[in-house]
């Protein structure tokens, strides 16, 4: 599949692909699976076969990886293996008294939660420092995009590649400092000061689906034109409910969560069609996340990871013969910055 396609002058256009990683807390297991599946016979990371990757909240822990050349495979044994100790579960296969520690470990983790962050964000810090180590985002092989919610000036704050002349700063901070910011939930986690004391918290407050911020930022400053973007969305689970005719807060619990998030993400998705012209022009946009049941998967419950990586891997065995020639016939061309860390430029 030749992605080069003539146009009016001189110049050439081509077919530019992105991808797009909700926030999910561990159930970000199911697009790392997703992306492990499809990975499997390219014989190389899959992150190198897009031209952008947006992500947020754990979905943008797996767009710095990606971007910094790990393959999706390491991303899923991150949730896998570390995703138990992140989330304080990490004796979740022990037998009794093994399940009486959980039971209390749950109760006193409840506690907390009612009166500050459920997890420790220092546990979480050591094992994304473990995978993304000290680079820096200017180290990136991909454009990348990274949502957060800047707390005090209440506002977005988003993490960038150096792929614009404007974006001078953030090139130079570890993709560490980005991850532990967009993944900042709020109640989950302590808000993440930044090296340069900027209090972040976790992207997913208004960006949850990054899709239209990715499809913006490539029809704005990258100047991509609508028509050659071919966009790979991945959701963390849609969650299958109904609302009561007329609740009362009581009635709507926890359901309030996915009414604000689906909302968010049907808006993001219905913005991103309409500058793509998707459907009506031809398939720019191609969502993956399966439908579960209502509150049988959560952000923090890590026991279900094997469920969560079946899911994955099972879409990604129907979704290869349909997503390979649209994205992985040949990898993107070499991201080059606009500016480059000192060290890369001697």
């Amino acid at each position: 599949m030749d992605i080069r396609m003539s146009s009016s002058g001189n110049n050439t256009r081509q077919i530019r692909r992105i991808l797009s990683i909700d926030g999910g807390g561990i159930k970000g297991t199911m697009p790392a699976a997703f992306l492990a599946g499809l990975e499997e016979d390219l014989g190389q990371p899959i992150g190198r076969y897009f031209d952008l990757i947006a992500g947020t909240s754990t979905g943008g822990i797996i767009a710095l990886g990606l971007g910094l050349g790990c393959t999706a495979r390491e991303m899923l044994d991150l949730y896998e293996n570390r995703g138990p100790v992140i989330f304080g579960q990490d004796d979740a296969d022990v037998e009794s008294p093994g399940r009486i520690r959980r039971a209390w470990r749950t109760l006193t983790a409840t506690g907390r939660h009612a009166v500050g962050p459920k997890h420790d964000s220092e546990i979480l810090a050591r094992e994304l420092k473990a995978v993304l180590k000290g680079n820096l985002i200017g180290q990136s092989q991909t454009r990348l995009v990274i949502p957060a919610w800047d707390a005090d000036l209440r506002s977005p704050y988003i993490y960038k590649t150096a792929h614009h002349m404007r974006l001078q700063t953030d090139y130079r901070k570890t993709a560490l400092d980005a991850a532990l910011a967009t993944a900042a939930a709020p109640t989950y986690f302590k808000r993440h000061r930044t090296v340069d004391d900027i209090g972040l918290t976790d992207g997913g407050t208004w960006a949850n689906n990054p899709t239209a911020i990715a499809v913006v930022e490539a029809i704005t400053l990258l100047g991509w034109h609508p028509s050659d973007l071919r966009i790979l969305s991945l959701g963390c689970l849609d969650e299958v409910y109904t609302l009561p005719e007329s609740p009362g807060f009581a009635g709507l619990g926890l359901k309030v969560l996915n009414l604000y998030a689906d909302g968010q993400s049907h808006g993001a998705l219905g913005m991103a069609k309409l500058l793509t012209g998707h459907p009506y022009d031809g398939d720019r946009i191609y969502r993956v996340s399966p439908s579960v049941p209502s509150g049988f998967f959560s952000l923090d419950d890590s026991t279900k990871i094997g469920r969560l990586k079946g899911l994955g891997m099972s879409e990604a065995r129907k979704a290869k013969p349909h997503l390979t020639p649209i994205f992985f016939s040949q990898p993107a061309d070499a991201f080059v910055p606009v500016h480059q860390l000192k060290e890369d430029a001697a």
